[in-house]
């Protein structure tokens, strides 16, 4: 007699076992990418939230900069401003006792028997007018004046011979340059 063993059940279970399983591997695989999946979403939507703010904290301290740099060109045009007024002010401190010794030399340079009718200032030149008793003193008085530190190079620029009841005198019209001993020196030093 021949025994007979059905196999069929035991096979159909070892299929139904392998497909449980591959059933299962499948729902964990899924599961698994599903994770990875939801993780790297995060991590990129993390990194891009907070490339996000940085970049917004980036820009807020651009706009705190670029307002800084207004004020600081405003603060540099209020000094170069300030500046260009100290030295009107200093170049008129130091121009006070220029005008007093240059008085003072027109005093001193006249010789007798020549008289001073007009000074007008032009510039850095003065004009000067007058009434002399001689040719010969309008001479020396340009003598004087090209020896004196405050006055320099005297130009004759009209002469007249006029007569005046028993004396003839002479007019003229002179230009004589303002100096400083000061400006002299700086002149002398830097031709050296």
């Amino acid at each position: 007699m021949a025994t007979k063993i059905n196999l069929l059940p035991w096979r159909q279970e070892l299929r139904d076992q392998r497909k449980r399983e591959f059933g299962g591997m499948l729902a964990l695989a899924l599961v698994a990418g599903a994770g990875v999946w939801f993780g790297v979403h995060t991590h990129l939507n993390g990194q891009i939230a907070y490339q996000q703010n940085r970049n917004d904290f980036l820009r807020d301290q651009i706009t705190k900069l670029d307002k800084q740099i207004l004020k600081i060109k405003d603060l540099e045009k209020t000094k170069k401003e300030l500046l260009a007024r100290m030295k009107v002010i200093q170049e008129l401190q130091q121009g006070r006792p220029q005008v007093v010794h240059v008085f003072e030399q027109l005093v001193r340079t006249v010789p007798d028997g020549l008289y001073l009718t007009k000074v007008a200032e032009a510039g850095d030149s003065l004009n000067i007018d007058g009434v002399a008793e001689s040719n010969g003193r309008i001479s020396n008085y340009m003598e004087n004046l090209d020896g004196s530190p405050w006055l320099t190079n005297p130009n004759l620029q009209i002469i007249e011979v006029q007569d005046k009841g028993n004396s003839r005198v002479s007019r003229f019209t002179m230009k004589v340059k303002e100096t400083s001993p000061s400006e002299e020196k700086d002149k002398q030093g830097g031709a050296s």
